[in-house]
């Protein structure tokens, strides 16, 4: 069993040194009320349901990015979401709080800070992979594989989908970033014949 005392916290923070300016701050606020809460999955699992309905839905994504939307219509319509996701507790409280503050246009990132906390008390490490289309089951746990063989640990591997790299991955461990896309290698051929 995992000992969830606040001496953990400090070790994990600590390690998790992905984690850092203000989504950090935010990302370790949330991880060590959760902890205390003994609600740390709970909260895991509420802001990833909100992170899937950020990368399914443009209106929520305009909502959450845009400084236009007055800070009080941010936090209403969220909480409507919010009712009908089933998100609560610590997890909403927390993207209403980034709402009221007008840092919610950094909330994917306190997310993926949030994330690499989560890996770092489990002995992993956290990665993200985004490519043009998703994933088979068999491509991930490749990709897992792959990048444990790599790091020596195992991967708490997150998932984007973006067809504008055309095809290939994008992939962030840590602060690494290895950009294999279509999309990058097309440009690095432009910029290659420019100056031939």
């Amino acid at each position: 069993m995992v000992d969830w005392g606040p001496k953990e916290t400090k070790d994990v923070t600590a390690e998790a040194n992905t984690v850092s300016g203000m989504p950090g701050r935010y990302a370790t606020a949330l991880f060590e009320l959760a902890q205390e809460a003994k609600s740390l999955d709970q909260v895991a699992g509420d802001l990833e349901r909100f992170s899937a309905m950020l990368d399914e839905s443009a209106d929520l994504t305009r909502l959450v990015k845009s400084p236009v939307f007055a800070a009080r219509d941010q936090v209403r319509a969220l909480e409507t979401l919010f009712a009908r996701a089933g998100i609560e507790g610590l997890a909403a409280s927390f993207i209403g709080l980034a709402a009221r503050n007008r840092r919610l246009f950094a909330v994917s990132d306190m997310i993926a800070a949030y994330r690499a906390l989560m890996a770092a008390q489990r002995g992993e490490i956290a990665a993200e992979v985004t490519s043009a289309e998703k994933l088979s089951a068999p491509q991930v746990a490749r990709l897992k594989a792959e990048l444990k063989a790599a790091a020596g640990r195992a991967v708490l591997l997150t998932q984007k989908v973006d067809p504008a790299i055309l095809g290939g991955l994008i992939v962030k461990v840590g602060s690494r970033m290895i950009d294999s896309s279509l999309a990058t290698k097309l440009d690095n051929l432009k910029v290659a014949m420019k100056g031939a």
